[in-house]
């Protein structure tokens, strides 16, 4: 299976998500709308998204790629 993740191009961190790239692309394209489900949802997030945002946030203003290995 390949996995995807988000690559920081300003500073060089990866994080690899346990998603392929559609999702992980998607994620990144519609950040608001996972951010809104899961403030409104009693059993949060998964994992990845979770974890996708928080790099997300972490860079900011940054230029964060869709990385895979496919």
């Amino acid at each position: 299976m390949a996995r995807a993740g988000f690559a920081c191009e300003d500073c060089g961190e990866v994080v690899w998500l346990a998603q392929g790239p559609t999702h992980v692309r998607w994620l990144r394209d519609r950040e608001h709308v996972a951010r809104e489900v899961g403030e409104h949802s009693s059993s949060g997030l998964d994992q990845w998204m979770s974890e996708g945002l928080r790099f997300i946030d972490e860079h900011r203003g940054h230029s964060i790629l869709v990385v895979s290995n496919e």
